[in-house]
């Protein structure tokens, strides 16, 4: 499943291409923890308000693709959202 879960969340899997549909998307990273099965995924807009317009406009392309993906994953969490202070 590993696999399969790094091709859908990566920078070119299945959330990239539904979030690319907005001008305010920046890119994604996914970060694997070794020796664990936990990855950080790390979605990059140009604002939250933007993520949150999108979130609005999308909900439910954004609920069927979360619901397809549902077993590939044990847990998974919203740990927050940062603002980056200094640029790349």
């Amino acid at each position: 499943m590993e696999t399969r879960f790094e091709r859908v969340y990566g920078p070119h899997g299945d959330w990239v291409q539904l979030f690319a549909q907005d001008g305010a998307y920046i890119k994604t990273e996914l970060v694997h923890e070794s020796n664990s099965a936990s990855y950080l995924t790390l979605d990059f807009w140009a604002s939250e308000a933007a993520y949150d317009a999108f979130r609005k406009q999308h909900g439910a392309e954004y609920r069927a693709l979360d619901l397809k993906c549902e077993g590939m994953t044990e847990n998974e969490q919203e740990i927050g959202r940062f603002v980056r202070l200094s640029p790349e």
